[in-house]
């Protein structure tokens, strides 16, 4: 163990072996069972953390990914929870990927094992969508696609002929459209609007009027299927952040700060890794009862150093803890825009005073120098090799950094 820039300790380490043992309903069990037919949930467990996936036994009951553990299991006494085997569901993703790359190359990954497809190039070679959808689900757009991929579960294929969109779309329920959530379903449904068929024959105004100018006029248009995006293979995010869901704690400032700096390590080594760096930092606090608060600060330059977007980070949730308490948190999330190239840094004369957070002061520097001798060691031996403590000291359960990225557009 070493010590970077401004003492903060520097831990070699090396990533722990393969977790993910069953869960029995309140306590933990060391032992595999047979899963067959019973209510599962991947991740979280009876006391806290958050679902990440449910079969479809547990859905029945009410489970979704992301709500927290204690609430699954109030829903559905039996559920049994399991450790996620994110190795295995990356190689998994990775071979469906390479599943639809042989039929066209315009894929565009959208998760672990979703993607949106292209497929008017192919159909000399495979023949028209409906051979196509033998093996992967189409559609003339990516909102139709998604509801049809929701139609379709388990295990069904669903392929919407062109000119027979609105007969597939009218009496489906309105919660499939996507970017629809249980808020503005309810809305929805005080109005009269239960399906996508009577959302499309409401005036867009009404809709406006009650969701809002934008989500209104965005959900009619949806429910008329007009969807002019393209699939694209790439696309350069604007932002660059991320998030941990906790189980509900009181904040302690040893507590906050690991998880701001295991956030702050992956959103500035993804900047690192395009040469670029961002001028506003956003913290997001969510507090018990689904209260969320947010706080920015625009810095005079761009930065991508780990220390110092943790220590903005900090600040920034203090400040949003302290205005809420007494208070319980129950999410911590890390956010960098305003984002500029950064490919070498302007060292500055060493003049009072002295502001660790400019990248080209003396200390931003060596800030800076420690966290690219860190992004060459983990290039190298791979993402745990080294890390800042508080990162080290938190690894172990979350799900891994690696399968997050997944689906993370490029910078």
């Amino acid at each position: 163990m070493g010590r970077g820039a401004d003492g903060d300790p520097v831990l070699d380490h090396h990533p722990p072996g393969p977790r993910g043992a069953a869960v029995r309903p309140g306590r933990c069990a060391d032992v595999r069972e047979s899963l067959s037919g019973r209510p599962v949930a991947v991740g979280g467990g009876p006391r806290g953390g958050v679902v990440l996936a449910a079969s479809y036994e547990a859905k029945a009951h009410g489970v979704q990914g992301g709500m927290p553990g204690w609430r699954a299991v109030r829903l559905c006494p039996d559920l049994v929870f399991v450790g996620g085997h994110f190795g295995e569901y990356q190689r998994l993703g990775d071979a469906v990927m390479a599943v639809l790359a042989d039929v066209t190359p315009t894929v565009e990954r959208i998760s672990i094992d979703e993607a949106f497809l292209d497929v008017a190039g192919a159909t000399h070679l495979f023949g028209p969508p409906t051979a196509i959808g033998a093996r992967i689900r189409a559609a003339r757009t990516k909102h139709l696609a998604k509801i049809a991929s929701q139609v379709a579960k388990p295990d069904g294929l669903v392929v919407v002929d062109p000119g027979a969109e609105r007969a597939f779309l009218d009496p489906l329920p309105v919660g499939l459209i996507w970017g629809v959530g249980p808020v503005n379903e309810q809305r929805l449904a005080d109005l009269g609007i239960r399906t996508i068929g009577e959302l499309a024959r409401t005036p867009s105004s009404a809709v406006e009027h009650i969701l809002g100018q934008a989500v209104g006029h965005k959900l009619s248009a949806m429910a008329h299927d007009e969807d002019p995006r393209r699939v694209v293979t790439s696309r350069r995010a604007r932002s660059v952040g991320a998030q941990s869901a906790l189980s509900r704690r009181r904040p302690e400032a040893d507590d906050v700060r690991a998880v701001l700096a295991h956030l702050s390590d992956r959103v500035s080594r993804r900047l690192r890794a395009k040469e670029r760096a961002g001028r506003t930092v956003t913290v997001a606090v969510r507090f018990a009862g689904m209260r969320r608060a947010t706080r920015s600060l625009t810095l005079p330059v761009p930065v991508a150093a780990t220390l110092t977007l943790t220590e903005v980070a900090e600040r920034l949730a203090w400040s949003a803890i302290e205005d809420a308490a007494p208070c319980e948190i129950t999410l911590l999330g890390v956010s960098v825009s305003n984002l500029a190239e950064q490919r070498a840094i302007q060292l500055e004369l060493d003049l009072e005073p002295t502001d660790l957070w400019r990248p080209g002061s003396a200390q931003g520097a060596a800030r800076r120098a420690v966290d690219e001798s860190m992004d060459a060691i983990r290039t190298r031996f791979g993402g745990d090799a080294v890390g800042y403590l508080p990162v080290v000291l938190r690894r172990g359960g979350a799900v891994p950094d690696e399968f997050r990225e997944l689906a993370e557009h490029d910078l």
